[in-house]
């Protein structure tokens, strides 16, 4: 249930900038939020990818298959094109997967390691496609056009990086120092009095 909540708040960073009139931050809790559905969707240890593992996979997609749906027509004014997407809608997936696989056991290097390799593929896979699918209009098809479209999406990469490191940092600590406040304040009240 937890999973689904944070899924829910990381849709609506999506759409919160819209509301607000601040487009321009790119900082969302998308990276973060799928790493933290993606370890709680089950374990990937002992009983390999499981029917509610993969159902659950497949709301996490579709809720968000709709959020670039609404994104796009609606917010955007563009026409939607699944062919543009596809790429995303697998890079979501994966981003799960992650979290399922190296996140079942959440250390900071381990959280770490899912950060930069979510905000890290996010940066490569979606500006190569930019890059493929833009033809000369926008980046030519050349390794300078290619060099120029990595580089024009520097910026968009550092936001990318720093919201992913906060969420996951948040939604992987949280727990942790939450039960570490507890187990204090069992230890202080179990202490005789003097």
């Amino acid at each position: 249930m937890l999973a689904f909540f944070v899924l829910l708040l990381a849709i609506f960073s999506r759409f919160l900038p819209h509301l607000v009139h601040a487009t321009a931050w790119n900082f969302t809790a998308i990276g973060g939020g799928l790493l933290f559905f993606g370890s709680r969707m089950g374990s990937s240890e002992s009983s390999g990818f499981t029917r509610g593992a993969a159902v659950k996979l497949a709301s996490a997609i579709a809720a968000l298959m709709a959020t670039d749906y609404i994104l796009t027509v609606y917010f955007y004014q563009y026409p939607f094109h699944v062919s543009g997407y596809v790429v995303t809608w697998l890079w979501y997936g994966a981003v799960c997967l992650i979290g399922m696989g190296l996140l079942q056991k959440p250390g900071i290097l381990r959280v770490g390691a899912g950060v930069l390799a979510s905000a890290t593929s996010f940066f490569l896979l979606s500006n190569f496609m930019v890059w493929a699918g833009s033809g000369i209009v926008m980046y030519p098809r050349t390794l300078a056009g290619l060099t120029a479209c990595y580089t024009a999406a520097i910026p968009f990469y550092r936001n990318d990086l720093v919201s992913t490191a906060i969420t996951a940092g948040a939604l992987f600590a949280l727990p942790v120092l939450s039960a570490k406040i507890a187990e204090s304040m069992h230890a202080a009240s179990n202490q005789p009095l003097a």
